[in-house]
């Protein structure tokens, strides 16, 4: 049984239970939100609240293992709510005669006041290992993976400000885990033998401070080298509030793991390396984790694609559950519109789109565009596009390039003008009713530093302009060419 399937951890462990041969319950508040999710026909879903002790202990009938994967950090009083359905589980886990608990928590140093969020996290695992079931708890300091809200706001930050005002918990060490470790460690976790009841510190190979995480996360990027000056008064809350002005991490989340960075998170032992061999390869080294968590933005949240770095289905891919400011900074512009022309005639509209037909919307601003970009160094529109009619993967087409090709519904480009990010746009088609059709146009930005951010935000008040009009007058001339052929 998997307690908070539909959260960061959860929604990545259920697919890896699954694979490894388990039989899977999930037990969520609002079954909706797996409806998206490739595994939902392979797990039992049961709807439950871990504060309801009553369908909690009716949802722990028959089971023999309990993951407990869930926290309310986003809620102001977490801590009180962490303990409530925390004793909950413990107790209806104890009732129902499970052999096995496993739970997240994290690593808290010794002989130090805590902050509340390390505290309560403490707090649940105590309780767990109280049940009087055999418990293991794995606790981890920062964990690296696209949506993980510890490494969103390392991303966001280390993007955003080339020059950083610091205060002195950045100089704090961390040892950070790549998600795909934690899974890892998770799996395997629930075999271990009954008389194993005890916590694990569990972390990567690499112990580095927050400054140095930021700047090798630059390095990985390749932004420029990012300028940090530190001062003495800037404290957690006040790094807080910075946070969540800079970044979209809610303020509810920001303020308690801020506070817990002024601790240095570092494993204490690695007994675990005794019970549960390393992923096979070893535990994954800081740089490459930040690329396998970038995956899905040097993708552009390309679901049919995948970074080399990481194979389809592999834990560490984002997935629908992840929470919506997750995997990191990706600006889209999506316009819809239905059309009486059918998909054949409105497809052969997209695939001339370009050269000589121009791109249906405000030709002086796409001139202007290209000349510029033209005079700074880049192609421009002067490729124009070898065939009036069909195109394939690869070639040039002005200064887009073919990166995705579904004849006759998806034509996907990709970017070369010179920009301070990378952009795609996407245009597809599908049947509608009474023989017409649905054209969906998504124009796609990955933004590269702060002047990425300030150049989607100058030229969104044009996007009406430019993608809106550009969806009118295909959709229009689509519906033109099907009333006179000729």
């Amino acid at each position: 049984m998997v307690f908070g399937a539909t959260g960061y951890i959860g929604g990545r462990l259920v697919p890896e239970l699954v694979r490894a041969g388990h039989r899977v319950r999930a037990v969520v508040r609002n079954p909706a939100k797996l409806d998206e999710v490739p595994w939902r026909d392979r797990v039992e879903i049961v709807t439950a609240d871990v504060r309801d002790p009553g369908r909690v202990a009716a949802a722990l009938e028959g089971q023999e293992a309990v993951y407990y994967l869930v926290h309310a950090l986003h809620e102001r009083d977490f801590v009180r709510l962490d303990r409530e359905g925390a004793r909950a589980v413990a107790a209806g886990a104890a009732a129902a005669a499970v052999r096995r608990i496993v739970y997240l928590g994290g690593i808290t140093p010794e002989g130090e006041r805590l902050s509340a969020h390390l505290e309560s996290r403490a707090e649940v695992g105590r309780i767990l290992l109280g049940s009087g079931v055999p418990t293991i708890v794995l606790r981890a300091a920062i964990i690296l993976g696209s949506g993980s809200a510890s490494f969103e706001m390392l991303r966001y930050l280390t993007e955003r400000l080339p020059v950083m005002v610091t205060p002195r918990w950045v100089r704090n060490r961390v040892q950070p885990i790549a998600v795909r470790d934690v899974l890892h460690y998770l799996v395997r976790a629930v075999d271990l033998p009954a008389h194993i009841s005890r916590g694990f510190d569990i972390g990567g190979p690499d112990v580095l401070t927050y400054l140095e995480m930021m700047r090798r996360y630059a390095v990985v990027t390749g932004l420029p080298h990012r300028v940090m000056l530190p001062v003495p008064v800037l404290t957690p809350w006040l790094s807080a509030q910075w946070v969540n002005l800079v970044t979209p991490v809610p303020r509810t989340i920001a303020v308690p793991l801020i506070e817990s960075l002024v601790h240095e998170v570092v494993c204490h032992e690695h007994d675990i390396a005794a019970h549960i061999g390393e992923p096979e390869g070893g535990l994954t080294h800081y740089e490459h984790a930040i690329e396998l968590a970038l995956a899905r933005v040097r993708n552009a949240d390309v679901p049919t694609r995948w970074s080399d770095a990481t194979a389809p289905g592999a834990p560490s891919d984002p997935l629908p559950t992840d929470p919506r400011w997750a995997g990191g900074s990706l600006y889209q512009d999506v316009r819809e519109r239905h059309t009486a022309a059918d998909p054949v005639t409105l497809w052969r509209v997209i695939e001339s789109i370009g050269g000589e037909s121009g791109w249906y919307s405000f030709p002086l601003a796409w001139s202007v565009r290209g000349w510029i970009d033209r005079l700074a160094g880049g192609v421009g529109l002067r490729r124009g596009r070898r065939d009036p009619r069909r195109l394939h993967v690869g070639e040039a087409l002005d200064w887009w390039r073919v990166e995705d090709l579904r004849r006759p519904t998806l034509l996907r480009l990709r970017a070369e003008m010179r920009l301070p990010g990378r952009a795609w746009l996407e245009l597809s088609v599908t049947p509608g009713p009474d023989h017409g059709s649905t054209y969906r146009q998504r124009a796609i930005f990955e933004p590269r530093g702060l002047t990425g951010h300030l150049y989607w935000k100058s030229i969104t008040p044009f996007h009406d302009i430019i993608f809106g009009g550009m969806a009118r007058n295909i959709t229009g001339a689509a519906e033109q060419r099907q009333a006179d052929p000729r």
